[in-house]
Parts: structure tokens; C-alpha cells; sequence
């Protein structure tokens, strides 16, 4: 060790100098500050049942008059449908979107959206994957946040896997404990299982992708159902 006037340095500790009286770091010195999350929001919609009959009834009426649907994130040749995307003018859909917007408000107060502002819905649609359908990864441009909602989900009908957005995180894989679980925050994809009743709300610029539907069920009984929707911030009336 030497001394100077304003300076003390120590030998390289593995020399076996001594420890110049540093104190030994408590495994609480290390703090973590969490910034930029990614959230995901959920919500189980209490007597879903009736409500999920009703829209299960206006979902096949709306693939009835237009049997071709739309093709985005899904594949028709699979036997996937999807909607038009204004199902939240249609009073058949009222019910889902008052849970929407219950939900939105929920959001906003969480957040501390401006009370000038609302969470409104700019475009609702529904897609059937009947088994072997999917949907290929990716977002939803134009809208802030976007949902889905699982009028019908057999077992086995497709996870919706969110995927971690920061490209960085491709660069250089980091190798973690085998056979461990990592830390959430560590993760960089993560998977929700359909359940009928339930709502997930996520940034829309987050990519997400659908796994394809290996239910069993028989007839319709297999096809996994769902009503989506975007969500942009506009002021109230």
C-alpha cells in the first residue's frame, strides 16, 4: 500500500496483500431501477359465459355473409377466418365493447392519461382458427394499445406469445444456469394461455404471434375464437 497527499491505493487483493479495511458488499448494496417496462394488461370478464354465447352466435352470422373475410395476420388457406374491422358499431358486439372501454378507463387512471382524453376504439374485428390455423408474428400500427378477447378457446388451440422488442437483446445471447428459471425480467418471450372470459391489452407496437390451433374438439367445438381490437386516445366529447 502507498500513500500519498490525497490518494491511497492498495496492491491487487489476489497478491495476498491486505484487504485495505474495504468492507465486505451486504446483498442488499445492490439496487435494481426498473425503466421502460412493457406492460400487459388482463382482465377476466365476470359472467362471460352469457356474454361469449351471444357473440359466438353474431361471429358465425358475420362469417355467414362474407365467407371470404380478410386476409392480415392469418392464413385463409388454413381455414382461418377474420372479420371486417368495425364489429364495435355493431350493437350485436355493445356488451364487449362496454368491457373495453371499462377496461381503458382503468388503464388511463393507472397511467395518468390526461382526463381531457379517453381510450377509444378505432377498429374491433373477430378471427375463427379452426385446428391448424395461426397467426404469424406481428403489430398493429396506427393505435396505441391493442387487445384481444377469447370468446372460445378448446384446449390446445394456440398460446399468444409476445416477443421481448429490444433488438439488442439478439445481439449477444447471455447463457443463464441450465435448468433454472430465469428472472422475469430476463425473459424474452413470454406465453398466455387462451382462456374464454379473458382480456389482454398490450402496447401495439409490441410483436405477438398466435401457435397454431391442435385442438382435438370435434366441429365447431374446435375452433378458437377471438375478438380483437386497437385502441388510440382522443379527446372526449
Amino acid at each position: 500500500m502507498t500513500m500519498g497527499k490525497n490518494k491511497v491505493t492498495c496492491d491487487p487483493p489476489n497478491r495476498g496483500s491486505a484487504d485495505c479495511g474495504l468492507v465486505a458488499l451486504s446483498e442488499d448494496a445492490l439496487r435494481v431501477h426498473r425503466y421502460f417496462p412493457t406492460l400487459i394488461f388482463s382482465l377476466e370478464v365476470p359472467g362471460s359465459e352469457i356474454l361469449n354465447a351471444q357473440l359466438l352466435e353474431a361471429i358465425y352470422a358475420e362469417r355467414e355473409g362474407d365467407r371470404a373475410g380478410v386476409r392480415k395476420s392469418n392464413f385463409p388457406e388454413l381455414g382461418s377466418w377474420h372479420s371486417h374491422v368495425k364489429l364495435h358499431k355493431d350493437v350485436a358486439f355493445a356488451g364487449l365493447v362496454q368491457y373495453v372501454d371499462a377496461a381503458s378507463a382503468m388503464m388511463c387512471r393507472e397511467l395518468g392519461y390526461h382526463r381531457s382524453y379517453q381510450l377509444r376504439i378505432g377498429t374491433m374485428w373477430s378471427i375463427i382458427n379452426p385446428p391448424g390455423g395461426l397467426n404469424r408474428a406481428h403489430i398493429h400500427p396506427g393505435c396505441i394499445w391493442s387487445g384481444v378477447y377469447y370468446v372460445q378457446a378448446p384446449r390446445n388451440s394456440g398460446r399468444i406469445e409476445f416477443i421481448d422488442p429490444r433488438t439488442q437483446n439478439l445481439m449477444s445471447p447471455v447463457e443463464y444456469i441450465p435448468d433454472t428459471k430465469r428472472p422475469r425480467i430476463c425473459w424474452t418471450k413470454v406465453q398466455y394461455k387462451p382462456v374464454a372470459g379473458r382480456m389482454l391489452i398490450f402496447p401495439s407496437w409490441l410483436y405477438h404471434s398466435v401457435g397454431p390451433n391442435r385442438s382435438k374438439a370435434k366441429g365447431k367445438d374446435a375452433d378458437r375464437i377471438i375478438v380483437s381490437f386497437n385502441l388510440s386516445q382522443k379527446r372526449r366529447r
